[in-house]
């Protein structure tokens, strides 16, 4: 059984309207953070064949959308 961690971030170029509020709030509590991106880390235990090849086909298939997001597959 592996370990997968699947990271799901807008692409450059996308407006990450979460990341500026999220940079805005910390700005206004007085840190001094700029480009500040908000994504997705979605971990499931995968039990089968090829571990990376199959959680590539699910990003392509359902968890992100590659139009506008990009992704990264960790398997451990």
């Amino acid at each position: 059984m592996a370990k997968v961690k699947v990271h799901v971030f807008l692409k450059p170029g996308v407006l990450d309207v979460q990341g500026k509020a999220v940079e805005g709030a910390l700005k206004g509590l007085g840190w001094g953070v700029s480009d500040a991106r908000v994504g997705k880390l979605i971990e499931f235990d995968f039990d089968g064949e090829d571990p990376a090849g199959e959680a590539k086909k699910m990003c392509e298939t359902l968890l992100a959308n590659t139009v506008i997001e990009s992704y990264r597959v960790e398997v451990a």
